[in-house]
Parts: C-alpha cells; structure tokens; sequence
C-alpha cells in the first residue's frame, strides 16, 4: 500500500493507524500547491479531488477521505482492538464520532485555515469550534479515549486538533483535553508517524 501525505494535514491520522497495525506501506510526500508527488506524478490523476489522503492498495485501486480510510484499514487485521467489528452496535457509535469529528471538528476548521477570511468571520467560526471543544471535554471527562481503548477515532481526533495553534486557540483552556493530547503524543506509532513525516524532503 502506498499512503499519500501532507505534513500536518488529515492524513496523519491513517499513518498513525498503518503503524498502530504494523501493516506494510509506503509513505509519499505530497505538495498541496503544486500537486506535485514525491515521486513525480501529478497527485490529481492519484486523487482527482486533489488533497490528501489517499491510500493506494496493491491491487491499484485508490481509497480517499480519512473516516473510510480508516475504517478499511482496521478491517485489514480482524482481531484488533482499534474499532468495533462490523454490524455492532458499537461500530455505529465509531462512525458517529467519525461523522462528528470529520464535520464539527475538521470540517469547523477549515475555513481558518484561510488568510483572506475577515476577523469577524474567523471569530464566529472560532466560536462555535470551541462549544464543539466543550462537548469533547464533557465526553472525555470520565474515560481515556472516545472508545473503550484507544481507536481510529482517537487518531482522527488528535490530528485535527493539533491545529489549534494555528487558529491561537489554547487547548490548556480545555485541561481534559490537553490531557488526552498529551497521552496519545506519547504512544510509539504517533512518535513515529511524526517523526517519519518530518524527516522527509519538501517536494
């Protein structure tokens, strides 16, 4: 398999899974100006949609979004303890905070990202992320993960909220979960996610 990535994108998530799973993969960098691969392709003819990230499965085919990405992936080794089996009731209730935290948290995000957005705007954006912050501390309040253990959807929630820096939000506000940040930072497969993701080249 092949995962097509950016630093400090969504795509961190499903690295952090790839390695969690110990399964085989190739990690290639991606210029989300240029479209331009680590290894010379147009990134476009990989993922028309263009950004990442893309999974590329030995059989050619190309799987993209992060919530089905991840959920393929958990699927590859039965047994694991990073998502419910399929058709329980507990698999629903991944997918509902997939959906949330893809939405609320990643999609609530995004338009920060954008220079050109007035302040005004930023801070109404701004304000409705951090009541989406204030459900996630409620939730977490009484256990360690979104889950029973630590799963899919504590990978897919630790990236994007990585990018609060960014907006200058302040996860310390929110001690519950500057505290669930701080523990999954520490688990080997995020370590070295990052860690593999920055020792690579810009392209």
């Amino acid at each position: 398999m092949k995962l097509y990535f950016a630093p400090m994108t969504c795509s961190l998530s499903p690295h952090i899974v790839l390695r969690e799973l110990e399964l085989p993969f190739e990690l290639i960098r991606v210029n989300n100006q240029s479209k331009c691969t680590a290894d010379g392709r147009d990134f476009r003819t990989i993922n028309p949609k263009g950004y990442v990230a893309a999974l590329e499965l030995d059989n050619g085919e190309v799987l993209t979004e992060g919530p089905a990405i991840l959920q393929f992936l958990v699927d590859q080794v039965p047994g694991n303890t990073l998502a419910p089996a399929q058709g329980t009731w507990e698999r629903v209730r991944l997918q509902e905070h997939l959906s949330f935290i893809s939405s609320e948290i990643h999609g609530g995000s995004a338009p920060l990202f954008n220079a050109d957005l007035p302040d005004t705007v930023k801070t109404m954006f701004k304000q409705k992320l951090c009541k989406r912050l204030d459900f996630l501390c409620h939730q977490l309040a009484d256990q360690q993960y979104l889950m029973v253990t630590f799963g899919v959807a504590d990978a897919y929630l630790f990236t994007v909220l990585q990018w609060l820096p960014v907006f200058n939000i302040n996860i310390e506000h929110w001690p519950t979960l500057a505290a669930y940040m701080k523990g999954i930072a520490e688990r080997p497969s995020v370590r070295s996610a990052i860690a593999a993701e920055n020792a690579t080249q810009p392209v």
